[in-house]
Order: structure tokens, then C-alpha cells, then sequence
């Protein structure tokens, strides 16, 4: 097992001065706190002897009513209560399906890039991951059926496909309409398990929530859940949607790994569904998610040099940038931590050692002013190394020269010692 280079920010990121574009931390402070703090209260003083006590390990039975009202939003009307399995966030979740499925060396087909979390789990069970072809429109169906003759044309079975189809994390992107219906046709075609992820579906700037993979086809997808993008992370309520036959597995190994999920959490979730107007909640989200997603991209396009391109989100958290060619993300990193702004390596996101060209962006967190100073500062950054790079160039050429010093020079734009860049505490 590796580190993720999300958690190996964190000592960074707390820091008050550095702008962080790098962790994808909800905004809860857009919650209405006293409502909550009051609700957790009434559950503890008129409830304790059930919210305070060992559960059942497939997850409270109202708590599962409520989270298929909510899959409902997204076309997955047929879900029953018994095909629930709530789990310690949605991390837990797909944890128990890759226990279930995958043994060493098996085969898991993943978009390129992927959510860095589910590749540390595929690690762990010694999977092998091979990366799928995205574009603007997300996973490209005919990649998909190439990599399934492939891997049956070597005698391999493929366990499962991964995938992110909304908002996706980290690239931005979401599945088309006509490749969600050609990818669920594939699944028909070669006999293929889909584990959608989909914990940003309800967090969409400009549709309505789109149909769900699951929604299309209830035997060949499992559906993962979580209430950490729409309630609260702190919490760690997450669930999965699976097949009777799968969802006894499933039990099986979360009360093996963790007895039970939580249950003041689980309480907490259902009656927050039960009394808060969630529904309102989510659209304060979103409103907010739009506003800094649109300060991201109003500064990308005012501020990065020329070659640097980027996605542009209709909803969740994320901007996958692609930096100007020859520069390194990751080699990147630590001037960019210099000048007070971070942000996560493309790297993270691959299992092969891929994408040093890239970064992401996160904009869910930082107020939409600490955004554009935080651009600013990549931008400098960037352009710095681009220098850096064109003086190498010319030392590799023979056509380098030291220019001579003069009093109007400017300052080196990187490091502590730059004012405009340190000043920066609120």
C-alpha cells in the first residue's frame, strides 16, 4: 500500500496561508448548524438507548427507506430496502464489493485518470488496473469493448468496471446519454459487473440529477452512495445497492471488518431526511459549487500562460488541468507549496505512473476571492517553470546566455520571501 497524495497535503493545506485547490472538503458551513447541533441533541437525550447502542450490520431499516427516496432523484425507483447495505461512508463500501469480488491478479478495468481512493483499494487486494480512454464526454465506450476483447482474447476475466459517471473525481466530467446506454449495452454484451460511484449525481449546476447506470440495468450494476458531498462528511454515512445475492456478501464481510456501522451517524442521516428540507440544502450546494466553479475557470482563462488547458464541470468539485507540455506536476509541487497554494498531482490518479502532466483543481472549499488568488498563484508558478524550462532548453542548445543584472529587475516570483504571497492569512 502507497499514500495518497491527497492525505500526504494535509499538514500543508492546514496551514492558514497557503490557499488549498487541493482537497475536496464539502463547504458545511452552508448548513444550517443550530438546526443539526439540535437535531444530534434530541436524538442523544430522547433516543440514547438506541442511538448509542450496537445496530444491525446491514444499517438501520429507516435509514434504508430514506436513501431509496433519494437514489429516486437519479430514475432508481425499483430499489427495495432489503438491497441496502449502509457503510462507514462510501470508501467502506466499495472496500466490501472489491473483498467480495477480486483476488489477487484479477483484472479491474478503471477510467484514466481514476478516484485515487478507489486505487488504493484495488491496490490493496493486488488487482490489476487497467486505465480507459476519457474525453469531454466521459469513459469512451469503444475503449471500453477494446480492453474487454483484449482481456478475453488473453484468456482474462475482467471482475468489474469502475466508474465515476458524474462530476467525476478527478477529471470533471460526466458520462454522455447515448455512452451511459452504449456502456450498460456492453455490460449485456460481454458479461461485465459495473460499480458505479456516485457520490456528486445530485450536485449538478445546470440539469436535473441524470438517470443513474443502475437505473438501466438492476443485475449488472451495483450502486455506491454516500451523504458526504450532500449532508456531511463528518458523519461518514455511505451505502451500497446490490443484488439480493450480493448484499448477504456484502453483510457478511462489513460485519467481519466493522460489527455495524455507527448508529447515532445513521440516526443522525434519517432524521435529517426526516425533518430538515434536505432537498433546499442540496440546491444551496449547488449554487454555491457553481459560483466558485465559475471563479475558477473566469480566473484559469484570465490567468495561465498559453498551452495550459483544463475541463470545464456542469457540477461536484473538480477541474482536471493539463499544464503546457514538458512541465511536471508533481516535480512542480513543492514550489508551488512556496508560494502558499496547493493542489493534488495528476499522478495520484493513475495506477501505471501516468499523468505528471496533470493536476486537480479542487474549488468546493475556498471562498470564490481565496480561488482567484489561489489561480493567481499556480499561474506564476507555472510561468516560472516555463522559464525555468526555456533556459534549459537554451543551455541544451548552445544558444544560452546569462542575462546581465540590472536595478529594475524583478523579483523572484517564488518563495517565501515574496511579500505579495505570504501576506495572505485570512
Amino acid at each position: 500500500m502507497k499514500s495518497s497524495e491527497i492525505r500526504a497535503l494535509f499538514s500543508v493545506v492546514s496551514r492558514p496561508e497557503v490557499v488549498s485547490l487541493a482537497g475536496g472538503m464539502p463547504a458545511v458551513t452552508a448548513l444550517p448548524l443550530d438546526a443539526v447541533g439540535s437535531m444530534i441533541g434530541d436524538l442523544v437525550s430522547g433516543m440514547g438507548a438506541q442511538t448509542l447502542q450496537y445496530g444491525s450490520g446491514q444499517g438501520d431499516p429507516r435509514l434504508r427507506e430514506r436513501i431509496c427516496d433519494v437514489m429516486a432523484l437519479e430514475g432508481i425507483t425499483d430499489a427495495s430496502p432489503s438491497e441496502v447495505v449502509v457503510t462507514v461512508g462510501s470508501q467502506q463500501g466499495l472496500d466490501l464489493v472489491t473483498r467480495v469480488f477480486i483476488d489477487p491478479g484479477d483484472v479491474i478495468l478503471a477510467e484514466a485518470p481514476s478516484y485515487v481512493g478507489a486505487l488504493g483499494v484495488f491496490q490493496a487486494a493486488q488487482a490489476e488496473v487497467r486505465h480507459l480512454e476519457m474525453d469531454d464526454d466521459g469513459l469512451i465506450p469503444e475503449a471500453l469493448e477494446e480492453a474487454l476483447k483484449a482481456s478475453r482474447a488473453a484468456g482474462e476475466r475482467v471482475k468489474f468496471l469502475y466508474t465515476v459517471p458524474n462530476f467525476h473525481n478527478p477529471a470533471g466530467v460526466t458520462l454522455s446519454e447515448p455512452r451511459r446506454e452504449a456502456i450498460v449495452a456492453l455490460a449485456e454484451k460481454y458479461d461485465l459487473l459495473i460499480i458505479e460511484d456516485n457520490p456528486y449525481g445530485l450536485l449538478g449546476f445546470d440539469h436535473e440529477p441524470i438517470r443513474a447506470l443502475r437505473a438501466r440495468n438492476d443485475e449488472r450494476v451495483i450502486y455506491l452512495g454516500s451523504f458526504s458531498k450532500t449532508f456531511s462528511p463528518g458523519l461518514r454515512v455511505g451505502w451500497v445497492l446490490a443484488p439480493l445475492a450480493v448484499r448477504e456478501k456484502l453483510v457478511l464481510a462489513t460485519e467481519a471488518q466493522v460489527l455495524c456501522p455507527p448508529s447515532l451517524t445513521q440516526y443522525a442521516v434519517a432524521r435529517y431526511l426526516d425533518t430538515q428540507p434536505w432537498r433546499e440544502q442540496i440546491k444551496i450546494f449547488t449554487e454555491l459549487y457553481r459560483e466558485r466553479r465559475d471563479a475558477t475557470l473566469e480566473s484559469l482563462t484570465a490567468l495561465m500562460p498559453p498551452g495550459t488547458t483544463w475541463t470545464k464541470p456542469d457540477g461536484g468539485f473538480y477541474v482536471w488541468l493539463k499544464l503546457p507540455h514538458g512541465l511536471d506536476a508533481k516535480l512542480m509541487q513543492p514550489r508551488a507549496v512556496a508560494a502558499h497554494v496547493a493542489y493534488v498531482p495528476g499522478i495520484g490518479f493513475y495506477a501505471d505512473g501516468q499523468g505528471r502532466e496533470y493536476m486537480r483543481l479542487s474549488y468546493c472549499f475556498p471562498e470564490p476571492d481565496r480561488i482567484r488568488e489561489g489561480v493567481r498563484r499556480l499561474a506564476r508558478v507555472i510561468e516560472a517553470e516555463l522559464e525555468l524550462h526555456a533556459t534549459f532548453d537554451a543551455v541544451d542548445t548552445g544558444t544560452f546566455r546569462l542575462p546581465r543584472p540590472t536595478a529594475t529587475d524583478a523579483p523572484p516570483i517564488i518563495g517565501p520571501a515574496n511579500s505579495d504571497q505570504t501576506g495572505d492569512h485570512a
